[in-house]
């Protein structure tokens, strides 16, 4: 209806405007849902947007832009208002003719083709396979889940990507911290470093290593610690420390490194995606950072910008000119030593995104990696791409109460809630919920308590309540021996004159709209606000009047009403990626 109302006012003014009477159509105006329907069911602000440019007052144009506003079945009343609104009332055929729409398109109702199969890839998540994923991971994995589904539902081509970082100094941490556990399991007295992977899942690892390969790994402790330098907090840096553990390993181990490796990547991932399948998100694809650097992708973009002339060597280290496109400062490329850098990587996997086709490509990062958009956006432009395609959104981070306790948790020490353990608690309904309920570069503080209620203080359990109640009354029908006939209702649909039931079809018209603004603004919270107005409406009007009343005309019209709604709230619980449980 939002894009209804859109396109009779271009129409009005492309006839003012070549009549002389105003300029050019405005670029952009905005037509918004009124909070209060005294004013309207719709207003549009292109008065005012226009008045600047026309030299008129807004009052002036809005009234001259009604006098030119075609005819509509949709259309009841149009008024101007304040300064200049345009408020539009939709007629009892817009509000009713909702209900049919739905009905008749069902799981489609809400999805659309203005993405125009344009290929979208979106990266989100790809957490360090250092361990187990925890309630912030959780964070970034519904959202990115759900924005997925979002621009799929407006007829984009959208492909999910997880960025496995399988290389690196991290991961050589974390197969050190496994064979130090290993080698306590084969009875070697070990002193753990400072700066080791210490969760218990490291310790399980360990122990399935042992028990599996028995002995295969093993090397005397002795022959580990000697003339190592200190560790904290024995005077020494734990840095210094942890990478001369890892060299060591590597000297004793040999080619039985790669292995060890191997295997603590290999449990750890396995369980990511255990955790994530479990959770209900889904990817397309997981793209080893190992092998993709391993090939010769990162050499050719290296030459990519050589030949463009975009980096310079200072001090033995090749360098990006960042700065020429607004980056705070340049980047280092290639070390002294000759070891490419994370970055130099990161951006040859950005570029490798759009020469296999993608239009968009959309990462989704933390808060913590802000500074990081600017120097990928330049890297970007100077291969040749423009940086529009490129788009970052901000996740902000979670802090997780446990009644009016803070829970603390830290990766490195093992002393965190999991996801797993998270969903164990509350349920995967309620943890997606939460999760979106914000905005995304909201920081969250997650109410675990809240989150397990069975109340309609629970904003999950409130909206899902709503579906379980349309769904006890067709049960009620039945054990009346009554019958729905949906086209008697459609039929009948005029008789829907409460208040509470037009406020029911004016929101039940508003999800498409909706649905559009979420996905292009890539915000989530959008649908769950939604819901929770739906179900707000619903309930009232549950409250308020009956469904099966003796009247077959009203009674089919009004379940043909509460059927639309419930198929409105399954639409968006689908996009949420929550279940529609018929009893409660």
């Amino acid at each position: 209806m939002k894009q209804h109302i859109e396109n009779l006012i271009q129409m009005a003014v492309k006839q003012l405007q070549e009549s002389g009477e105003l300029p050019a159509i405005p670029a952009f105006f905005q037509v918004d849902a009124t909070r209060d329907k005294k004013h309207g069911d719709f207003a549009a602000n292109v008065a005012m947007i226009l008045a600047k440019p026309a030299q008129k007052k807004p009052r002036d144009i809005a009234e001259h832009i009604i006098q030119f506003l075609p005819a509509s079945p949709y259309v009841q009343k149009v008024e101007v208002a304040g300064p200049g609104f345009i408020n539009f009332f939709l007629s009892p055929q817009a509000l009713t003719d909702v209900v049919a729409r739905i009905l008749a398109e069902k799981a489609d109702y809400g999805r659309s083709k203005m993405g125009r199969s344009k290929r979208v890839l979106i990266e989100f998540l790809s957490s360090n396979p250092t361990g187990p994923l925890h309630v912030g991971h959780g964070r970034h994995a519904a959202f990115g889940a759900v924005v997925a589904n979002l621009l799929d539902a407006v007829g984009f081509y959208v492909y999910r990507e997880y960025y496995v970082n399988d290389a690196g100094r991290q991961m050589d941490i974390l197969a050190v911290s496994v064979w130090l556990r290993y080698l306590a399991a084969c009875g070697e007295a070990i002193t753990f470093p400072a700066n080791g992977y210490r969760g218990d899942y490291v310790v399980g690892i360990a122990q399935s290593v042992h028990s599996l390969h028995g002995s295969h790994f093993q090397v005397p402790a002795q022959a580990v610690f000697e003339n190592l330098p200190p560790d904290e907090p024995q005077g020494g840096d734990k840095e210094i420390y942890i990478d001369a553990i890892v060299e060591r390993a590597k000297q004793l181990l040999g080619d039985k490194y790669t292995a060890i490796y191997d295997l603590g990547l290999s449990n750890i991932v396995a369980d990511m995606r255990e955790d994530l399948a479990e959770f209900g998100v889904h990817y397309d694809n997981w793209f080893s950072e190992r092998d993709f650097v391993a090939s010769d992708a990162v050499d050719n973009f290296l030459q990519r910008l050589q030949a463009s002339g975009h980096v310079y060597e200072r001090d033995g280290a090749l360098w990006f000119r960042s700065t020429d496109f607004d980056d705070s400062k340049d980047r280092v490329l290639v070390r002294s030593n000759g070891v490419r850098t994370y970055f130099a990587n990161d951006a040859a996997y950005h570029l490798n995104k759009f020469e296999r086709g993608f239009d968009i490509a959309i990462d989704i990062f933390g808060a913590d990696h802000h500074g990081y958009v600017p120097r990928m956006k330049a890297a970007m432009e100077a291969s040749g791409i423009n940086p529009e395609r490129l788009i970052h959104l901000i996740v902000q981070f979670v802090t997780l109460y446990r009644g009016r306790e803070q829970v603390q948790m830290s990766t490195r020490g093992g002393n965190f809630v999991t996801l797993r353990e998270l969903r164990n608690e509350v349920g995967n309904d309620a943890a997606r919920f939460f999760y979106v309920m914000r905005k995304s570069e909201q920081h969250m503080d997650f109410d675990l308590e809240l989150a397990k209620a069975q109340s309609t203080e629970n904003p999950v359990y409130y909206v899902q309540y709503a579906y379980a109640r349309i769904c006890s009354v067709f049960k009620q029908l039945a054990e009346r021996n009554l019958r729905y006939d949906e086209a008697n209702g459609l039929a009948h649909l005029d008789l829907l004159k409460e208040p509470h039931e037009r406020e029911l079809l004016n929101t039940l018209s508003r999800y498409p709209d909706m649905i559009i603004q979420a996905a292009l603004n890539y915000e989530p919270h959008q649908v769950t606000h939604y819901l929770r107005d739906l179900a707000t409406d619903f309930h009232s009007y549950y409250n308020s009047h009956q469904f099966l009343v003796e009247d077959a005309a009203l009674r089919d019209a009004r379940l043909a009403l509460i059927s639309a709604a419930r198929q409105t709230l399954l639409n968006g619980f689908n996009l949420l990626g929550i279940s529609a449980p018929e009893s409660m």
